[in-house]
C-alpha cells in the first residue's frame, strides 16, 4: 500500500496515524517532494475510478490562477487536467492510498482509510 501525502495536512496526518493503529504496511509519498508523473496519475485515476477533476482541489491559488474553473470536463480535456496535476502536485487531493488489490481511494475520511487497509491487509507499518 502506498500513501500519497503533504505532512503539512492534517487529514494526511490522521490517515497516517489509523494506518499505523491498523498495523498497515505502507510506504509514503510526498508528493509535493516526489511529484506524480501524468503516467502515474493516470494509472492512479484508473485505480480510483475518478476523473482527473474530481481529485482536483480546485480552491487552491493555483487553481484559480490557472481558471481550472472554466476548464471543460470532458474526455477531450481530460490530458489538459491531468497535465495540470502533474504540473503542479499542490492541487492534487489528498491524502490517495494505494491498496495492495489494486484500487485506491481518496482516504480524506477515517471509514476510507479503514477500507483501504482492508483492501490491503494488515501487518507492520513501515515508511520509506
Amino acid at each position: 500500500m502506498e500513501i500519497w501525502l503533504n505532512p503539512a495536512c492534517s487529514k494526511c496526518r490522521s490517515a497516517v496515524e489509523i494506518l499505523d493503529e491498523e498495523g498497515a504496511r505502507y510506504t509514503v509519498r510526498k508528493y509535493l517532494e516526489d511529484p506524480p508523473s501524468a503516467d502515474d496519475l493516470r494509472d492512479v485515476l484508473t485505480r480510483l475510478g475518478l476523473e482527473p477533476w474530481d481529485i482536483t482541489r480546485t480552491q487552491e491559488d493555483e487553481a484559480e490562477e490557472l481558471g481550472l474553473a472554466q476548464w471543460e470536463r470532458t474526455d477531450a480535456a481530460r490530458e489538459r487536467w491531468i497535465a495540470a496535476l502533474a504540473a503542479h502536485p499542490r492541487l492534487i487531493q489528498r491524502p490517495i492510498i494505494t491498496a495492495d488489490d489494486g484500487s485506491a481511494l481518496v482516504g480524506r475520511s477515517e471509514e476510507a482509510v479503514r477500507e483501504a487497509v482492508a483492501r490491503t491487509g494488515g501487518d507492520e507499518a513501515s515508511e520509506g
